[in-house]
């Protein structure tokens, strides 16, 4: 019998809010209008638009530190928190209208004032409760909306790009100018779902907690009372299964959806690596999720491709 160590616990919740986040977004991506496509149709296979997307990440993380610097946290909070309702709004309107459609439960017209309804209300219960439970469950809504859409938007190439591209800036931002770990100890105050919380203890409080990024420094000798991940780590590997799903080619093996069976060959592989670097964070140090998490779904995603569909092309499209 495999005994669980209860250290190792946040490091599980960790895998199972991965998988449950990519689960979602797989589902819900399929209620998705094309309008979510930021470079509709005909740009989903350009290799250039996900260098764009990187660009604006670039300029926000400079914007962010600034706004650090000079002491504008305030500002940045609500700056966030106003993203995060249009996230939510985002997100849950097409389910509800789709729902509502088939169902007949929901009045299209009403689907609208209540994906608000319920944007502002989590919005506003974030701010007024930055429980560990409150920042994770919203993180998670937010990161399966985001996962679909961007996963709509990019084709395999691009999502390639994509995820290598961030994976270096990852592993540079952390390990070489480290303004990284100066943005998460920012942002970690704030309270918000930039970060995902796993705590150790049942009673563990986080909206009470003052200097957060001391339990992220917090060495394996000593006492830790919670794990952290950003969100990002759980969304951008998510992308590459959403992808799969939708532009690979539709082929059937042995009465199973090839693309969904990539999409969770890509999965599997961002699983492996999200073991891999819970280890490293267990250690007691803050380590570069992307590298790892990126690589595991990408090559999780090329090993079951040509098992699926026996070619080395890996559902790659050259524009021109």
């Amino acid at each position: 019998m495999i005994e669980i160590k209860q250290e190792h616990l946040p490091a599980i919740a960790m895998v199972c809010m991965l998988v449950i986040v990519h689960m979602v977004a797989l589902n819900v991506v399929q209620t998705y209008p094309d309008e979510y496509q930021a470079f509709g149709e005909e740009g989903a296979e350009d290799p250039i638009n996900p260098l764009i997307y990187v660009g604006f990440i670039l300029l926000f993380t400079g914007g962010m530190l600034l706004l650090f610097k000079y002491k504008k946290g305030d500002f940045l909070q609500y700056l966030i928190l106003g993203v995060v309702g249009l996230t939510l709004f985002y997100v849950f309107y097409p389910v509800l209208f789709t729902t509502g459609l088939r169902s007949g439960t929901i009045p299209p017209d009403w689907a609208f004032f209540a994906a608000i309804s319920i944007g502002v209300g989590l919005t506003y219960l974030l701010y007024k409760k930055p429980e560990w439970y409150v920042v994770n469950g919203i993180g998670m809504i937010m990161g399966a909306g985001i996962a679909g859409i961007f996963g709509m938007t990019f084709g395999i190439l691009p999502v390639f790009i994509l995820l290598i591209v961030l994976a270096v800036y990852d592993f540079i931002s952390v390990y070489k100018t480290k303004h990284m770990l100066s943005l998460a100890s920012g942002v970690m105050e704030m309270k918000t779902p930039v970060m995902m919380v796993v705590p150790q203890r049942k009673d563990y409080s986080y909206a009470k907690k003052k200097d957060v990024m001391k339990e992220v420094k917090s060495k394996k000798g000593n006492k830790r009372e919670a794990m952290f991940i950003g969100l990002g780590d759980i969304i951008i590997p998510g992308i590459l299964p959403v992808s799969a799903s939708l532009y690979l080619d539709p082929i059937w093996i042995g009465g199973h959806y090839g693309p969904l069976l990539v999409a969770v060959g890509s999965m599997i592989g961002a699983v492996c690596g999200m073991i891999i670097l819970t280890r490293f964070v267990l250690k007691g140090k803050p380590h570069a999720g992307l590298p790892l998490l990126n690589s595991g779904a990408i090559l999780g995603y090329m090993l079951t491709y040509f098992l699926v569909y026996q070619n080395l092309t890996f559902g790659i499209t050259i524009p021109w």
